[in-house]
């Protein structure tokens, strides 16, 4: 049971990850604890436990079948409102849900709801996602799936839950971190293979016309690998051999 002041609760003090589980070896665990244990320093946590957090991730993937694993740490309980007690005494939890694969692509819309990216917060998945959930309920009013947010400065940042890929010509573009991205381990991994393929790869600080004339897009997650978007508000586009050549490396 989680106590009525724990201060994830009540202020959104903790963290996340959510990884993908297949019959029960989850994926990326250590890349996933590396950045909590980043946003435990950030956030000024005490250093996180991982032998326990792999332990506690582990434990919660279903030995069969495909599942999302999800860690939180939250400061624990106690304090007196916004300021933590002289010693924290953080609160791990680790629950998993069935996660079916992704096989459609997605329906996107920008969203008028803004990333902060002068945030600690928009660097690691913390437990205040009110922002991301106000994006996607958005988008799906819009008749999207997911939100394309845009941050204070009018630049392309990321989706509610991805990262966010697209393609001009032969070049791989995606938004820079300091615009307030999450560093995604899927990001991370896409980039890499890019790079590995020969593929031209930016990262830039683009507005929103970027996007709107891009030769293709998909997004990225640990649950959905690379997919692929088939509508950009009213505009439909079509399937793009870059986006299955780097989703073929996930499959």
């Amino acid at each position: 049971m989680i106590p009525l002041n724990d201060r994830g609760l009540l202020l959104g003090d903790g963290l996340f990850e959510t990884m993908l589980a297949v019959d029960g070896t989850v994926a990326m665990i250590d890349a996933h604890l590396a950045r909590m244990a980043a946003g435990c320093v950030a956030l000024g946590l005490p250093a996180l436990d991982r032998d326990a957090a792999r332990a506690q991730g582990l434990a919660a993937a279903p030995a069969a079948g495909r599942a999302a694993v999800r860690l939180t740490l939250t400061a624990g309980s106690g304090g007196r409102g916004l300021e933590r007690p002289v010693t924290v005494f953080p609160r791990l939890i680790a629950v998993a849900a069935p996660s079916p694969v992704v096989d459609t692509p997605a329906a996107l819309v920008i969203v008028a709801v803004r990333r902060n990216e002068g945030s600690p917060a928009a660097r690691f998945k913390t437990l205040a996602y009110l922002d991301n959930v106000l994006a996607r309920a958005e988008a799906r009013a819009a008749g999207a799936d997911e939100a394309v947010m845009l941050n204070n400065r009018g630049q392309l940042a990321c989706a509610a839950a991805a990262n966010l890929f697209w393609i001009e010509g032969d070049r791989l573009i995606t938004p820079a971190l300091d615009c307030g991205v999450l560093a995604g381990i899927t990001r991370g991994r896409v980039l890499t293979l890019a790079r590995d393929l020969g593929i031209e790869v930016l990262e830039v600080a683009a507005g929103r016309e970027r996007l709107e004339a891009a030769d293709g897009v998909f997004l990225t997650n640990s649950l959905i690998g690379v997919r692929p978007v088939s509508r950009l508000g009213e505009r439909t586009l079509a399937a793009h051999a870059l986006t299955e050549r780097l989703g073929a490396g996930f499959r």
